[in-house]
């Protein structure tokens, strides 16, 4: 069933370390497919725990992408850690997603691992066939996407960047915090990206709302979170994040009509 009109949002999550983005990606992932979406989602971070987080049991067991490298050379080309040379740089990716993908509770979820930055070998080919597979999902009409990052736009390209409906930047009360949205910012005007949101989490009190706001009087804060404790015991028991109930279920339902309005 079509709630929100948002069957093919395609929505990339960042923010420092341990602002719970992973948590939000998630959260948004399994409220979209209680909707009745299709959800797929890609962990780019390279602290990969978005399958763990939503209740994969044998999350360790998931390859990322950058680590098939007989795939990676079969669609490129070229042989992974091997330098100079061409390679393909738009390798045939359609059916990673169904192959490699793993269905957790009926959101399909890839790992894709860290792409490289440019002080580290430069464009390589897990880099091409990374770009070339988010480059495919963002285009594909038939499902939502959740894309978890790492602190940056370093998976998104200009290639790319138009087919993202927005960029949600999670941030808690905390100046660190801060420092890291208004980097991200930066970054992503620096490749065109200009649907750029945060999402405040673990915000305690009315104070805690207002000092992020007050902080990033430039950016739109399209949701706020409570602090959970059903969350952080999940965490702790290693089990996967409950659909969002209470204060967190209404919080993630005002963002999700929020973000509908965004990209309508």
């Amino acid at each position: 069933m079509r709630e929100y009109g948002v069957d093919d949002m395609k929505l990339a999550v960042t923010g420092k370390g341990g602002v719970g983005k992973t948590t939000l990606s998630a959260l948004l992932a399994r409220a979209l497919h209680h909707q009745g979406h299709s959800v797929f989602c890609i962990d780019a971070d390279p602290d990969s725990n978005l399958a763990a987080t939503l209740g994969c049991a044998e999350w360790e067991r998931i390859r990322p992408l950058v680590d098939l490298k007989a795939l990676i050379e079969e669609r490129t080309g070229v042989k992974p850690g091997t330098t100079g040379g061409m390679f393909r740089l738009n390798p045939e990716v359609s059916d990673i997603p169904a192959s490699y993908g793993v269905d957790i509770d009926g959101v399909r979820v890839l790992v894709a691992g860290a792409v490289k930055k440019g002080g580290s070998g430069c464009y390589c080919p897990e880099n091409a066939l990374l770009h070339a597979l988010i480059s495919h999902v963002l285009l594909d009409p038939g499902s939502a996407l959740v894309l978890d990052m790492e602190a940056g736009v370093e998976h998104l390209g200009r290639g790319t960047v138009s087919n993202v409906d927005a960029l949600l930047v999670v941030v808690n009360p905390g100046r660190r915090s801060i420092e890291t949205a208004l980097r991200i910012r930066r970054m992503a005007a620096d490749i065109g990206l200009e649907q750029v949101a945060v999402v405040a989490n673990r915000v305690r009190t009315p104070a805690d709302e207002a000092f992020i706001r007050d902080a990033l009087p430039n950016l739109p804060v399209l949701g706020v979170l409570p602090e959970d404790e059903t969350l952080l015991a999940a965490d702790c028991t290693g089990q996967g994040v409950p659909t969002a109930e209470g204060a967190t279920g209404q919080a993630i339902s005002a963002l999700l009509t929020e973000l509908s309005r965004l990209v309508n």
